[in-house]
């Protein structure tokens, strides 16, 4: 199963922004405890084989030897030496990876994955990304350069048509119409019959009631309908108009959602802005229901209608060494497709391959330590920096976290050992994994996790997901109900199930979880705390 999108702390005022927001880029480094990190921005997660192995010469040459994938499909690289932004910055640009250095920072685009490679969805939206990247990057929407002060969390997703990115409350969506056109939306996903807002589901019903009221007279709710051809350009509208919102409000909002309710983006405000442009757009009601229950690529092969098939890897914490880099980029070449897709679930798919080859290239994956099948325990479980990288944490959570998924796996083929088994043992996926992260691991296969999102295993309810965190910050924790492993110590942690009152740990005493449904345990015995949280219904 996947990670629900990431949220962010939740609360009643509307924030009034001091200061531009600090998301490190490719030319804004951030200083870590283990080196400067650069985030680079890769549109809706698209590389060549060549930028690939760019990249991973990047990680290996400047950076730790590693690269991480964020829940947007961009890449970071860590452990640079603070005096090598010149350099890195003039590889990316010789590789295409930093066409306008105003911009580094706002080319922020998901995009369906599968996209033209399984034959599902309404239309092929990688043309989408190109098109509305390049109109960020001249400026082409506004004429005046505003759209370079986009912050660098404002986030644009691109549908198509298959409901997959359209959840996870980007600030512009793009969703492809069975008729050949596209929905705009501004703000997250419009809720369902019979079903709260994102932003005011289980809360206590003050909260969201003052919640509701900032977000009131969105465009977020009610969508405008576009001709395809004018899709990009609309969602870049659709930036402008925030921004001159934003800038109305004095308030200096980051995302759509920071907005205040006097100053919201309305349908009727956006619609004549496109309009003004020379843009048709007409408002709807209704949404059209996407065309399938929205999930992630399953890890392994992924036929297409023209006789290729695209293959799925998910990455373990979403991070690889260069030697597994390497050989993504590798196979991207041999695929004849010379392409590689990052998907906002910190995996990668790689078209084009013939169906007698899909097997031996697997193979190698598996081999290599990332998870090529619906069933390994690593799926549904994420992590934050940790030690030795971010001075607040209060573990090495990434280790803990791979001897956790180890002993998940243990535990399930020999539970006579039981989950918490100091033992050492396990091999395939969760031995990789593990020895990616520093951890060694070796033994018995990976276990089936039963009814994952993934498709995985026998039909049963999903597993919760699962988020170590190293301090209370909870970096990158994902959103809905999850299962909250915080560290309290070296070697201790607290395990909580969190959203069944309230989407964020961070929310006041009426929505957050019941401190005393928490479990106080070491590492070693966080598998098995875990795993019984998250049988919780």
């Amino acid at each position: 199963m996947s990670l629900p999108p990431t949220t962010t702390p939740s609360g009643d005022e509307t924030p009034v922004r001091g200061r531009d927001d600090a998301c490190p880029g490719a030319l804004r480094l951030h200083p870590a405890d283990d080196g400067s990190l650069a985030r680079i921005r890769v549109p809706g997660g698209l590389l060549t084989d060549r930028q690939a192995r760019a990249l991973g010469r990047v990680a290996e040459e400047l950076g730790d030897g590693r690269l991480d994938i964020t829940s947007r499909g961009n890449l970071q690289v860590r452990g640079l030496d603070a005096g090598c932004g010149a350099e890195l910055a003039a590889r990316l640009r010789a590789a295409g990876l930093l066409p306008s250095d105003r911009h580094d920072r706002v080319r922020n685009i998901v995009a369906s994955p599968l996209s033209g490679l399984d034959g599902e969805g309404h239309a092929d939206v990688v043309a989408w990304v190109r098109e509305l990247d390049a109109a960020l990057c001249d400026d082409a929407p506004a004429g005046d350069g505003e759209l370079s002060g986009l912050s660098g969390r404002f986030l644009f997703a691109l549908d198509d048509g298959r409901g997959d990115v359209a959840t996870l409350g980007a600030d512009v969506t793009l969703i492809a119409t069975p008729d050949g056109g596209a929905v705009l939306r501004v703000g997250g996903p419009p809720p369902g019959p019979g079903v709260p807002s994102p932003s005011t589901a289980g809360t206590h019903p003050d909260a969201a009631a003052r919640r509701g009221s900032r977000t009131a007279g969105s465009a977020a709710g009610s969508g405008l309908r576009v001709r395809s051809e004018d899709a990009p350009r609309a969602a870049a509208l659709a930036a402008v108009e925030f921004l001159a919102k934003a800038h109305e409000s004095g308030t200096r909002a980051w995302r759509v959602r920071e907005l205040p309710a006097r100053h919201a983006v309305t349908t009727e405000g956006l619609a004549a802005r496109l309009a003004d442009a020379g843009v048709e757009a007409v408002p709807m009601e209704h949404e059209p229901a996407a065309r399938a229950r929205a999930t992630p690529p399953a890890p392994g092969p992924v036929p297409g209608p023209n006789g290729r098939h695209a293959l799925s890897i998910a990455l373990p914490l979403g991070r690889v060494s260069a030697a597994q880099w390497r050989l993504l980029a590798g196979l991207a070449s041999r695929s004849g497709a010379a392409e590689l897709r990052m998907t906002p679930w910190r995996g990668v798919v790689l078209p084009g391959f013939a169906p007698d080859d899909t097997r031996g290239a697997l193979s190698e994956l598996s081999d290599a330590g990332l998870v090529t099948t619906p069933d390994s325990p690593w799926l549904g479980v994420g992590a934050c920096t940790g030690r030795p990288g971010c001075a607040k944490s209060l573990a090495d959570v990434r280790a803990d976290t791979a001897r956790m998924v180890a002993d998940t796996a243990r535990g399930a083929t020999d539970p006579a050992r039981g989950a918490t088994d100091p033992a050492r043992g396990t091999s395939g996926t969760a031995r990789g994994a593990a020895n990616a992260v520093g951890v060694d691991a070796g033994g018995a296969k990976p276990w089936p996790v039963s009814g994952t999102a993934y498709g995985g295993g026998p039909a049963g309810p999903d597993p919760l997901p699962v988020y170590v965190s190293g301090c209370e910050r909870r970096c990158g924790h994902p959103g809905g109900r999850w299962v909250d492993a915080l560290a309290t110590g070296d070697t201790d942690y607290r395990v909580t199930v969190r959203g069944a009152r309230g989407d964020t740990p961070e929310a006041d005493s009426t929505d957050s979880a019941d401190s005393a449904d928490s479990a106080d345990v070491t590492a070693e015995q966080l598998a098995g705390a875990v795993a019984a949280a998250r049988g919780t219904t």
